[in-house]
């Protein structure tokens, strides 16, 4: 009966000491080599228990905030030491003037005409639409226009 106390004495622990690393770095690989277990330990307490993934996630999430916090940090840093690399970087996802564009051009045909099904399936569904009425008057005026 002391064994299994125990036992799950030193599991509790091991959870609360993994949690700790996921908040200080979030890439479960260092953080179970840290604490001294392995991956798939991890992944198995995890999956048997709903409590400590959503706690493993919140972790996770919290290391990566301050990872991300971090390299916002040393970015600025790079900035004020006038590397270019970084202005760069910075300006292309902060400034709508530096980002990157992409310039679609195409030929679009179409001046291509329904066949007859294609028109009665359209009629069909716009009848079911409830949207006759705009669309008749629309034909109408074309027809009369032709």
């Amino acid at each position: 009966m002391e064994t299994k106390t125990s036992i799950r004495h030193r599991i509790a622990s091991q959870r609360e000491a993994l949690l700790a690393q996921l908040k200080e770095t979030p890439i479960v690989e260092i953080a179970c080599k840290k604490v001294g277990i392995g991956r798939a330990t991890y992944y198995r307490w995890k999956k048997e228990d709903s409590p400590f993934a959503k706690a493993t996630d919140e972790a996770q999430s919290e290391g990566n905030k301050l990872i991300n916090d971090m390299a916002e940090s040393q970015l600025l840093s790079a900035i004020r030491d006038k590397n270019l690399g970084a202005i760069v970087f910075w300006l292309k996802h902060h400034h709508p003037t530096y980002a990157t564009k992409v310039e679609v051009t195409a030929r679009l045909k179409t001046d291509e005409k329904l066949n007859p099904e294609q028109e009665a399936l359209i009629d069909k569904a716009l009848k079911l639409a409830a949207l006759v009425p705009t669309i008749a008057t629309a034909k109408n005026t074309e027809e009369k226009n032709a």
